[in-house]
């Protein structure tokens, strides 16, 4: 159905004023943590707005009549899907041509749909900074600085029924689907 469509922001008076917009949510955001939690996302980068080469807002129209409502009559909520899909999928491609991407959620809806003159019935998914880096570290940077840690896998596999778990099962699939361990997940 294609209900995503890609912004592509290249202006740098723009690009100035979501990085304001960000600044200000963000220093509402930090004031929601004390001690050292507050001090760690003090040291997070949570945004590349101005230094990134490329941003994306990734929207999605749910009223688009591209595939005349297919799955739509009981899920509504596949067109949502279909754009974070898209989302996804840049974002493997960048990776693959070692692009790197960030997604930038310490935004205003209201105030991002304003500066992008984004009309009302369109959902905003995603505002990414795509651009070269020198590398990729080999956890996820959240992970790596403390944040916030992995789940097991074995947590979060459930077997024919919700809360039916089976660490045994769920090892021997994360082995044969090339996962890792229960552990680790790649």
């Amino acid at each position: 159905m294609q209900p995503w469509e890609f912004i592509v922001i290249t202006d740098a008076a723009v690009r100035c004023a979501v990085r304001q917009q960000f600044e200000e949510t963000n220093t509402r955001a930090a004031a929601a943590y004390v001690g050292a939690r507050r001090d760690l996302y003090d040291r997070l980068k949570l945004q590349a707005i101005e230094d990134s080469a490329v941003n994306l807002c990734v929207t999605c129209d749910p009223t688009i009549a591209r595939g005349h409502g297919l799955g739509r009559h009981t899920m509504p909520e596949t067109a949502m899907y279909s754009a974070v899909c898209a989302i996804q999928n840049c974002w493997l491609a960048a990776r693959a041509e070692n692009v790197g991407v960030g997604w930038v959620s310490v935004v205003e809806v209201d105030a991002l749909r304003r500066i992008l003159a984004i009309p009302d019935h369109i959902v905003i998914v995603g505002y990414l900074c795509l651009g070269y880096v020198s590398g990729f570290d080999t956890e996820p940077e959240l992970e790596a600085k403390g944040w916030e840690q992995r789940v097991p896998l074995a947590d979060v596999i459930h077997f024919d029924r919700y809360g039916a778990t089976d660490p045994r099962r769920a090892e021997t699939l994360a082995q044969r689907c090339d996962w890792g361990t229960t552990n680790e997940v790649r």
